[in-house]
């Protein structure tokens, strides 16, 4: 079957829709206080949300990501956004957190689309064209991150947080009825009947792993370096909206949209990894990012100097993980998707993990406590890239 090209308008509209299902993970930052003093529970349970969600969306990509392999991608993407529709109505219409918290950990499970996307972009265009429309749809998910938080903080501070949430359901119903108009009924390719099964696919992980250890190393990293992002943007949720700084939750989105740089700057400081190598250039990057995490604690007491830490976490943590892709996106073709699993998963399992460790420090010690854990975990991440850059320079030398 002769592959269909595709057009420009298809590609914007595909992008927006990563952009809109990648937003529901991150609607909860600018309003988990609003979200915990309505359900009256503390920091450390709220924490449970974005934790739980986290960790169902590294097992929902663990086990519903090789599908796309087998089944046709239209009627995947098209499943799990209704899906998605379902868990926002579930969370928006909650009386009781048990029930939000159902929600958001469903909601989180079936967040697979932004990563089907690519697999079905890359069947219809021209190969020479393939890193500018997988640079597009990379935009689209930084972009769904950017508005999540920004406009979360500032429809949850005036309409309410379940006004956040019947905003993105609708949005979600509004990409379930687009779908069908922009994805192809049929695959450009169809199945061989050589190819693995699915659950011969999951069973190959184990001993890939083996043969490519640097993956760990390189999942782990990143999986630390999204554990800061979180630890930072819900302690700032908590803390700026608290008595002591007395902030609304729009506040916080206010400076979410900083993040914005990150449209300009991460596709421009990806080169530092071709000029560098992936390894060096986030070895780096990774002590830039520590120094601007320890500003965290100094500057935590004033909404003017935050500021400065955050611009510069958002200029270098994209590109630590760009670089850490790169690490093993230079194997064969054939292991590249299964690479990339393993490293989403390991991801997601940190942020899920951080998201909690992160609320409860802030409920244990305050701001000074979150800043303190952001700290060990950028230290990490300063001391295995340092690793896996000398491991890397052995294994040329050899």
């Amino acid at each position: 079957m002769t592959s269909r090209s595709l057009s420009q308008a298809e590609l914007l509209l595909l992008t927006l829709a990563g952009a809109v299902v990648t937003a529901n993970a991150y609607y909860i930052h600018p309003i988990i206080a609003r979200v915990a003093e309505d359900f009256g529970v503390s920091a450390s349970t709220i924490g449970l949300v974005p934790a739980l969600n986290q960790v169902a969306l590294s097992l929902g990509i663990f086990l519903l990501l090789p599908l796309g392999d087998r089944v046709n991608n239209r009627r995947l993407v098209l499943i799990f956004v209704v899906a998605q529709f379902l868990a926002l109505v579930l969370m928006a219409l909650s009386g009781q957190f048990i029930i939000f918290l159902i929600g958001s950990t469903i909601l989180g499970f079936v967040t697979i689309a932004p990563y089907l996307l690519p697999a079905y972009v890359s069947k219809r265009v021209d190969p020479a064209h393939l890193g500018h429309v997988t640079a597009t749809l990379t935009t689209g998910v930084i972009l769904g991150i950017l508005l999540a938080r920004a406009g979360a903080g500032m429809i949850g501070e005036y309409l309410g947080w379940r006004t956040v949430y019947y905003i993105a359901a609708g949005l979600m119903l509004v990409i379930a009825l687009v779908i069908p108009l922009i994805m192809d009924a049929e695959e450009p390719e169809p199945v061989r009947q050589d190819q693995m099964s699915y659950f011969a696919l999951l069973a190959s992980m184990g001993p890939m792993l083996r043969v490519y250890p640097q993956i760990l190393l390189s999942g782990s990293i990143q999986a630390l370096n999204f554990g800061i992002f979180l630890t930072v943007w819900l302690g700032l949720g908590l803390h700026l909206t608290s008595a002591e700084m007395g902030y609304g939750v729009d506040v916080v989105g206010y400076l979410a949209i900083f993040s914005i740089i990150n449209l300009v700057t991460t596709p421009r400081m990806g080169r530092l990894a071709d000029t560098l190598g992936p390894r060096r250039a986030r070895f780096y990057l990774a002590a830039i990012q520590f120094l601007g995490v320890c500003l965290f604690y100094f500057f935590g007491h004033s909404l003017w100097l935050l500021m400065i830490p955050i611009v510069i976490t958002n200029l270098v943590g994209p590109i630590i993980d760009v670089s850490g892709r790169m690490t093993f996106l230079n194997q064969a073709p054939a292991i590249r998707t299964r690479l990339m699993t393993v490293y989403i998963v390991l991801m997601f399992l940190g942020g899920g993990l951080c998201s909690w460790a992160g609320t409860a420090a802030y409920e244990w010690g305050g701001w000074g406590a979150t800043a303190v854990l952001s700290m060990v975990l950028s230290t990490l991440v300063v001391a295995l890239s340092f690793i896996s850059f000398r491991w890397g320079q052995r294994s040329v030398a050899s």
